[in-house]
């Protein structure tokens, strides 16, 4: 699997090598089929140490992770069950204080979008349809618990000290290129979420799904002139903005790294729904007067990029394209060239003169907090 950027690379090696490590699990299987539950029961264990509990309904299940002792390791979800589904249960996992990281796959015979959507907007990590492969499977869970583990990493669960931790996640340092997550938003999946819910639509042949990339304007050099705090406030207004403009269009989207965001939705109908590049600007402007922000923020849109593949390959190629297109779209900014979002042309030379020009505008910019510093210019 290949992605754009060096940082993304990174993230997904180190977590695909730690996802091979033995690591015992607690797994609580849940569906209602007494024949997959004994399945489960007898061949995980045999592939690694890994305690298999089984409840045959969403309540049996939800009884069993409230009363545990500490939150198992990984969680087994049918979505088709009497009573309370799935993804109800899931729901109601997410509101248990203990349980809001817990890895949750969704095991089950369902494919269709709707499903698959709801299910990793409600907070599954993965979906794997029935019949499965049990290496495979035994593998995602790995990854699964490994990430929670990432995640849990700075958390703490004392509340006495809740502002402070609060304030060191928020200035936590971090890479450029790292996917940083966004909280309390709810169309907004993580990274390795998105990739999942990907490689689940290309499974699934969705031919009419697209991949739209929206960058944050000069991002590199907002990062090198601000604070990690600020500039993860940055981002998640971008997103905040991105979520609010975009739910028209349906759309499910995740921070990716580098000041990129990518944007799925399904039918052209709804991709054309996404707005335009001057719009999200003038809602980036409204979202940061709202909150008193000093900070002058933009966006550039690409094109939409066909996510028509029945490989991972092919649909994380396109998620790569759908980047490609964006950053054509800002290297022509910066020439000053007059073109719209849908071109699709190659950066041109001059790397360095556009770049110094391009740090000294976003200086100004922080300086005189509004456009009269052109004037000064000239």
């Amino acid at each position: 699997m290949r992605h754009s950027t060096f940082g993304s690379d990174r993230f997904q090696r180190n977590l695909e090598h730690r996802a091979q490590r033995k690591t015992a699990l607690t797994v609580l299987a849940v569906d209602d089929d007494p024949d997959i539950l004994k399945l489960l029961q007898s061949a995980l264990p045999e592939l690694e140490n890994c305690n298999v509990a089984a409840a045959s309904s969403a309540d049996e299940a939800l009884g069993m992770i409230e009363a545990a002792e500490s939150p198992f390791d990984c969680l087994l979800v049918d979505i088709q069950m009497p009573g309370t589904s799935g993804i109800e249960l899931l729901s109601q996992i997410r509101n248990l204080p203990e349980n809001l990281e817990t890895p949750v796959i969704m095991l089950t015979a369902l494919d269709d979008r709707h499903n698959i959507e709801k299910a990793f907007l409600e907070g599954a990590f993965d979906y794997v349809t029935k019949p499965f492969d049990f290496f495979e499977l035994r593998s995602r869970m790995n990854a699964a618990h490994l990430l929670m583990m990432e995640r849990k990493k700075t958390q703490s669960s004392s509340a006495s000290i809740e502002n402070l931790r609060s304030e060191l996640d928020f200035n936590q340092k971090f890479n450029f290129k790292d996917p940083l997550s966004i909280d309390e938003q709810e169309q907004c999946l993580g990274y390795v979420e998105f990739d999942n819910y990907v490689q689940q639509l290309s499974r699934r042949r969705r031919f009419d799904t697209w991949v739209t990339a929206i960058k944050f304007r000069d991002a590199e050099y907002h990062f090198d002139l601000k604070n990690f705090g600020d500039f993860r406030r940055s981002v998640s207004d971008i997103g905040f903005c991105i979520e609010r403009t975009t739910q028209a269009a349906g759309g499910i989207y995740s921070y990716r790294g580098s000041g990129v965001f990518l944007v799925v939705t399904h039918g052209r109908e709804h991709t054309q729904n996404i707005p335009t590049e001057a719009f999200l600007n003038q809602e980036l402007g409204t979202v940061l007067s709202n909150r008193c922000a000093s900070v002058h923020l933009k966006v550039v849109k690409g094109t939409p990029v066909s996510l028509r593949s029945i490989t991972k390959v092919g649909a994380f190629a396109s998620l790569d394209m759908a980047i490609k297109k964006v950053n054509y779209r800002e290297a022509d900014l910066r020439k000053g060239l007059v073109t719209t979002s849908s071109t699709f042309s190659e950066p041109t030379p001059h790397r360095k003169e556009m770049v110094n020009d391009r740090l000294f505008d976003v200086v100004l910019r922080e300086l005189y907090g509004d456009n009269t510093y052109l004037t000064r210019r000239q």
